[in-house]
């Protein structure tokens, strides 16, 4: 296979199997998994909001004095991350004033943790200065945290080893998917 300029050499992407190898045939647009992750989470905004959540912040002018996101940005975030399960809001109240919401990650929130390593880690390779910013560890033994691509039976993937197919080809064939 000729590989002209500009084109993706084979271990560079995916292999495309099945049905899927036809791309000309059809478009993912409004089912593609990234696609419906990204319209839950995807702004650089709710992804700072995200972090400090992580980082244990809980109260809305914490999160944006720690962001350095404006009050109206964090609020519509925190209105989007709750609306999509990805937060929940739970009541406090300070002494002498009115009652509150903080911010907690809910599970489907919790559950955002290694793409939040996997972002760090890729943030290492940018080529800045790696003496600054966080680093994730194991509270155990204080190794650095990595993101790691596995199959289902633990087998460690590389790119050059991946592959995407539709995940129930007879289902989206028969119903016009394609």
């Amino acid at each position: 296979m000729n590989h002209g300029e500009g084109q993706a050499e084979p271990s560079d992407v995916l292999e495309r199997l099945g049905a899927f190898s036809e791309r000309d045939e059809w478009a993912a647009k409004g089912w593609c998994r990234i696609e419906r992750s990204l319209d839950l989470i995807g702004t650089r905004s709710a992804m700072l909001v995200v972090r400090e959540l992580f980082y244990g912040g809980t109260k809305f002018d914490e999160l944006a004095r720690r962001t350095g996101l404006s009050e109206a940005v964090v609020a519509g975030r925190l209105k989007q991350l709750y609306a999509n399960g990805i937060v929940d809001r739970r009541p406090y109240q300070e002494t002498g004033k009115r009652t509150r919401d903080e911010y907690v990650l809910t599970e489907r929130g919790r559950e955002l943790f290694p793409i939040v390593v996997a972002l760090i880690q890729w943030g290492e390779l940018l080529g800045d200065d790696h003496r600054t910013g966080v680093e994730l560890v194991h509270r155990d033994c204080e190794a650095p945290l990595s993101a790691n691509v596995m199959c289902a039976k633990g087998h460690e993937v590389p790119l050059d080893q991946a592959a995407v197919r539709l995940k129930d080809e007879a289902y989206v064939t028969a119903s016009g998917g394609l």
